[in-house]
């Protein structure tokens, strides 16, 4: 079979390689010339684990190819999927559909044959048949079908999430388009991966509902967070015991500074915005995009707390600026709120992130940016983990510790454990937990 793969941006980079590894012939195609020029030379733009060797692999095998000639990628393809960017827009925060429908018109006027025209953007309610009627203004007397066939990638692991999914959503009203969707995920067939095949409304309302119930779930145990610092409890407790029901689930109950990235800011601001479209307002969404807002607002204030009230000519570490680790990704990032607010309390900050430095330095200017964690804690009055990296995990702390002129570590990520800070002289303050005094000398000796 063949393909083409409208956007080489995470979605479609991701989706088109992995598609070329189950033994499809996959085009990708692009505007941005110079980014397609990148790929040909082999230079991955994105930073996602992986990626670069599977690219490479597949290039060599001859399944996958990039190209800025969208009617080379169109042209007898089986299928066509379509996964630009769909941003939201400044002005209500919808999604922003204006390049997702471009690609119809130049897929409607390249088409040969019989197409499956596939939405892999993240699009509202309502696309597909607006996709539908595009084409058939563009092309009148095409043969085609429009589906929806939502991703449901994580950055980080987005590899792992298409070769071995949970399910795949199949969104199609043409038994014709099915066969051919069918045919396409065929190798995971034989790893009896979960197909669920509805209509295209139903699969961009399935994308949505998914992830703003995971934000839901954040939100959530943050808010949980709140409570049990007040109450002298232990959040990490309470959602592990929480996540041990099986109605519930672990995963997404981890208290810290809110959530960011690529998807769930814009899709809940898009749901929300559907909702209130259709008149079916979603008040728990809108519920959660505010209480996320105000927690990375909190978590700048939590910081100055932590320093005695101000940071004005503090010295502050920060660990991780990304908006989660194993990626280089910083839109929508706490660090994007947090740390221009320190810097407007007076705070200079040094930082150090293993791949997000290049991504975030036009956004957060006046940072000095560091080689590692010790030189980003050296001479330091705090020193912030703002993103779990796993080399922050295993840090050596007494090294920090004697590298710094205040010994104050605030874990905005409950990356280490209660027990095993207790003793080192730190003053110590996580997320949802007690908070560990240290040593009063060491906390206050460069005061």
């Amino acid at each position: 079979m063949r393909i083409g793969v409208v956007g080489t941006g995470y979605v479609g980079l991701v989706s088109g390689t992995c598609f070329a590894e189950f033994g499809i012939d996959v085009v990708c195609v692009d505007k941005d010339a110079g980014k397609i020029d990148r790929l040909k030379a082999g230079e991955i733009p994105i930073y996602e684990p992986g990626l670069d060797d599977l690219v490479a692999k597949q290039v060599a095998a001859g399944r996958l190819s990039f190209t800025t000639d969208l009617a080379q990628a169109v042209r007898g393809s089986d299928a066509v999927f379509i996964a630009v960017g769909t941003p939201p827009r400044k002005d209500d925060g919808h999604a922003d559909l204006s390049y997702v429908y471009q690609a119809a018109r130049d897929i409607g006027a390249h088409m040969t044959g019989y197409t499956v025209v596939v939405t892999k953007s993240t699009v509202p309610v309502g696309t597909a048949r607006e996709i539908e009627k595009i084409l058939r203004q563009v092309c009148p007397n095409g043969e085609f079908d429009v589906c929806s066939n939502p991703e449901f990638l994580r950055e980080g692991a987005a590899i792992t999430d298409f070769l071995r999914p949970d399910r795949v959503v199949l969104g199609a009203t043409s038994d014709r388009a099915i066969e051919v969707l069918r045919a396409l995920y065929r190798p995971l067939y034989l790893n009896e991966t979960p197909i669920a095949v509805t209509t295209p409304e139903t699969a961009e309302i399935i994308k949505y509902a998914s992830n703003a119930f995971l934000a839901t779930k954040i939100s959530f145990i943050n808010e949980i967070a709140n409570l049990c610092e007040k109450a002298g409890a232990n959040v990490q407790d309470v959602a592990r015991a929480m996540g041990l029901d099986g109605r519930i689930g672990a995963k997404f109950l981890h208290a810290g500074p809110g959530y960011g990235g690529s998807c769930f800011p814009k899709d809940t601001l898009a749901l929300a915005q559907t909702g209130r479209d259709f008149g079916a307002p979603q008040r728990i969404v809108e519920a959660v995009i505010q209480v996320n807002a105000d927690r990375q607002r909190a978590m700048a204030e939590k910081i100055i707390a932590a320093c005695g009230g101000s940071v004005k000519d503090l010295k502050i570490g920060v660990l991780g600026v990304a908006f989660k680790p194993n990626t280089d990704d910083v839109r929508d990032a706490p660090s994007l709120v947090v740390l221009p607010a320190l810097q407007a309390a007076g705070a200079k900050i040094h930082a150090f992130d293993p791949a997000a430095m290049d991504t975030a330095a036009p956004l957060l200017p006046g940072i000095v940016w560091c080689k590692d964690a010790y030189e980003a804690a050296n001479g330091t009055d705090a020193l912030v983990i703002l993103t779990e990296w796993n080399e922050f995990r295993a840090l050596n702390l007494d090294r920090i510790g004697e590298s710094m002129s205040q010994k104050r570590l605030i874990d905005l990520r409950n990356i280490y454990k209660i027990p095993e800070m207790r003793g080192r002289g730190f003053h110590y303050v996580s997320i949802g937990r007690p908070e560990v005094e240290g040593d009063r000398k060491s906390v206050r000796k460069a005061s």
